[in-house]
């Protein structure tokens, strides 16, 4: 039996190579190890553009061009769903059920393409399951 598929949204990617993030850092760091480790991590091809975008200009040390890609193509070695015309109008559908931003509709439709059972991500409701798909702040702390 395999292990189940966690799909990785950007600001999780942007923290672990984001040197002003401290703790969050730490955290993704680890987290994205471990689904090297086990080889169950996904992504889409919005989160690649999404962190080249952020990383080489949006972070508060923003990273070169040529840093940016050589993560990118790190990142491309895993599995990797393509966003297709067919996922956009389901995001359109998604967002307008539940009321999602359309972004944030799009990362959890191809996280349910691509298999995952759960998404890492802090831009959404920890614990809520939409699309078949369970959102989990990593970043969280109980309290």
């Amino acid at each position: 039996m395999s292990a189940d598929l966690v799909f990785v949204d950007t600001n999780v990617l942007l923290y672990a190579h984001d040197l002003a993030a401290a703790r969050k850092r730490d955290v993704a760091k680890n987290l994205l190890a471990s689904l090297w480790g086990t080889r169950t991590g996904v992504l889409s091809t919005q989160v690649l553009a999404e962190f080249y975008v952020n990383a080489t200009r949006k972070l508060p040390r923003p990273m070169s061009a040529s840093a940016a890609r050589r993560i990118l193509s790190r990142y491309s070695t895993w599995p990797v769903h393509q966003v297709r015309p067919a996922d956009i109008i389901a995001a359109s559908e998604l967002e307008e059920r539940h009321r999602q931003s359309f972004w944030d509709a799009l990362v959890l439709i191809s996280a349910a393409r691509a298999g995952a059972v759960r998404i890492v991500t802090e831009d959404m409701q920890h614990g809520l399951r939409i699309a078949g798909v369970e959102i989990v702040d990593p970043f969280r702390t109980e309290s």
